[in-house]
């Protein structure tokens, strides 16, 4: 199944004082490699946020206005992918607990819907762990994406929901959520 990747990583991380979540180290591993790593599969992975050295063969881009928020930034990364990739898979850089297995079931589950995301064990939607149509997904984005709330421009489409398992959904967006990993 042909896809591209984008993972988002130019988040300010203001609940954790500013750190660069992605370079943040959980089981010897960077939050920023094992987004790259969970795809594998893909035909190219592109990296919204500033350049860190070795992460291999990705693609590195910024949004219009850095900082601009997560609808900016999946802006500028659907910007370097090819139209004729079909199929994108969008992840955060802060998830300790995306695999291979995760992507897998995403684009599974997307069939002929404009998106598939990841469930949590509360019932929430996790918006940067979601598999699209390409085209669904550029048609729904606006002109300009800066502070755009993604709940808002995506929560209209077509979706299907796949429910996280243990783990897959958590994000480190806090000190206590760090600690949990470390």
């Amino acid at each position: 199944m042909r896809y591209a990747g984008i993972v988002l990583a130019g988040g300010r991380a203001r609940r954790l004082s500013g750190v660069d979540k992605p370079a943040l180290v959980v089981d010897g591993t960077s939050l920023l490699a094992k987004a790259i790593a969970a795809l594998a599969g893909a035909e190219r992975v592109v990296v919204v946020g500033p350049e860190r050295p070795g992460h291999g063969d990705v693609e590195w881009t910024r949004e219009a206005v850095p900082g601009g928020g997560p609808v900016a930034g999946l802006m500028a990364g659907l910007a370097a992918i090819p139209p004729d990739v079909p199929r994108v898979v969008v992840l955060a850089a802060d998830l300790p607990g995306v695999r291979v297995s995760t992507v897998d079931r995403l684009l599974g589950a997307l069939g002929d819907r404009a998106g598939a995301v990841l469930v949590d064990a509360a019932g929430e939607r996790q918006w940067l762990l979601g598999a699209w149509l390409a085209g669904r997904l550029r048609e729904a984005l606006p002109e300009r994406g800066e502070g755009a709330s993604l709940r808002r421009v995506l929560g209209g489409l077509e979706i299907v929901e796949v429910l996280a398992l243990p783990g897959e959904a958590e994000d480190i967006d806090t000190p206590g959520d760090l600690e949990r990993y470390s």
